[in-house]
């Protein structure tokens, strides 16, 4: 009989950066990836470099993990930029950490308010900026953004960002239920039926 294996992505030093009253140190953030490391925790997402001078320095100099990957987080390529001429996601791929996941949307009709742009590049947007994070050797994670309100939207166009994400060589494809209002057997229906166009047991290596 085999086990499954869990694995453990934290968010803390992103997610939880912007609780409010929470304003974390260089230091800080150094402090708490350890102690995460020790905890046994597979991923550390350490913030977003470039977006502000804390993660920018935190990812200048980053901390030395014995277990866990330091991940950076960021964004596609904007509409309109080419992967390399995309400052926010040049600032990514350049840390120099293992692992870089980057959130995309994946519900159309953010793709037409929040984007202004077609389900089309907006699918190019991925595969592309997911690719380049692969070819400089990090381990990409695809994070699908509202997930859940675009699959009830428009699943064709959904489930087509995130095949994109995992074809151009995703390690991880996260689902998103962004704004926190699916139920629990939705979720469990709809990552079943996700589960069945994914080829999951060809996990990237």
């Amino acid at each position: 009989m085999t086990k499954e294996r869990l694995y453990l992505f934290d968010t803390t030093l992103r997610d939880g950066n912007q609780s409010q009253g929470v304003d974390f140190s260089v230091e800080d953030k150094r402090t708490i990836a350890a102690a995460l490391d020790a905890l046994g925790v597979d991923y550390v997402e350490g913030g977003w470099p470039g977006a502000n001078p804390t993660d920018t320095a935190f990812f200048a100099d980053p901390p030395k993990l014995k277990r866990a990957k330091l991940t950076a987080f960021g964004m596609t390529r904007r509409p309109g930029r080419s992967v390399s001429n995309d400052p926010g996601l040049k600032a990514v791929l350049d840390a120099e950490v293992p692992a870089a996941c980057l959130v995309g949307k994946t519900w159309d009709w953010h793709v037409d308010l929040a984007l202004g742009t077609t389900n089309e590049e907006a699918v190019k947007l991925i595969r592309e900026s997911i690719a380049a994070a692969k070819a400089r050797g990090r381990e990409p994670l695809f994070d699908a953004e509202h997930f859940f309100d675009g699959w009830k939207a428009n699943r064709a166009f959904t489930l087509e960002c995130v095949r994109a994400a995992y074809d151009a060589g995703a390690r991880w494809i996260v689902l998103c239920d962004t704004n926190g209002g699916t139920l629990p057997h939705e979720i469990e229906r709809i990552v079943a039926e996700v589960a069945q166009h994914i080829q999951i047991g060809r996990a990237h290596v």
